[in-house]
């Protein structure tokens, strides 16, 4: 039997098949499954075009295509066919992110319209844990940012995107999309931070939940703090909210060059499952 193959974009009704999709790989999808939960398909309010690969008329792979472009649960043949789309639309995407393998597969067909890249991270290894650190004891001083402490977290925010990504998140539109983001990450309870004499020394963020798996993001010690610990401890309080109160499986990805937050990964429990690339323009 010959079977039929299409791509397009998955309609807001389409709702159901695409969450079981993502539920597929729950830690691997859990950016882009939290942002569906909460905002469903329609493009205005998740921010991005939803594509799908359909098999014989079902639903069977995803292509989040947003700021950020991210390959989701794709085989050979979906990740050419989002490639095709992708390379016929043009690039308005900030990044290509997510499962090393299928990602890597999608830069490779992208790679001679979209390139030269500002930069590939080709591992970046995928880390979980689903229980407390037995080493490390969560850091009593770190806790939920408050709403009126937005200003003093901010400028920690903003050190740790320009030092992750390399440019600053306040280029381009004034930092207004970045600055909703952190907004919206601290009104939720989500974002927290060890506070000294009103500056942030250690802070991380909850950056997406769902009822399977929660990701971790923006970890960042200040400079003049850093070999103290603080990231260990301070993670383990973080660890410590997330399993209780979020998910049964806490997660991040990490650049593979950063051997000592690999290091303090590792102390607080992490184990490697996998790995993520990034491609960034």
């Amino acid at each position: 039997m010959l079977t039929t193959t299409s791509t397009r974009v998955v309609e807001p009704a389409e709702l159901e098949d695409a969450l079981a999709v993502l539920r597929r790989e729950p830690v691997n999808n859990a950016f882009v499954a939290a942002r569906v939960r909460s905002s469903g398909l329609d493009p205005w309010r998740l921010g991005g075009e939803m594509w799908g690969w359909y098999q014989d008329g079902r639903l069977e792979a995803l292509c989040y295509n947003g700021a950020n472009l991210v390959p989701l649960c794709a085989g050979p043949e979906a990740v050419r066919a989002f490639a095709e789309r992708a390379r016929r639309q043009g690039r308005r995407c900030s990044s290509i992110v997510g499962p090393a393998g299928p990602t890597a597969a999608l830069w490779a067909h992208l790679e001679p319209h979209w390139g030269p890249p500002r930069e590939v991270r080709p591992h970046q290894p995928l880390l979980v844990t689903d229980r407390m650190p037995a080493e490390v004891a969560p850091d009593p001083l770190v806790r939920r940012v408050a709403k009126s402490e937005m200003e003093l977290v901010l400028p920690a925010c903003v050190a740790m995107f320009t030092e992750e990504v390399g440019v600053s998140p306040l280029s381009g539109d004034g930092g207004l999309v970045y600055q909703a983001r952190v907004a919206e990450l601290v009104s939720t309870g989500r974002s927290f931070a060890r506070i000294e004499g009103g500056r942030v020394v250690f802070k991380a963020e909850i950056g997406a939940a769902t009822p399977y798996a929660c990701q971790i993001q923006g970890v960042w010690v200040a400079p003049e703090r850093r070999g103290e610990g603080l990231s260990e401890t301070g993670m383990a309080a973080v660890i410590d909210y997330a399993l209780r109160e979020v998910s049964p499986v806490v997660s991040l990805y990490v650049n593979d060059y950063n051997a000592p937050a690999r290091a303090a990964y590792r102390r607080v429990g992490f184990r490697e499952v996998g790995a993520f690339m990034s491609v960034l323009f």
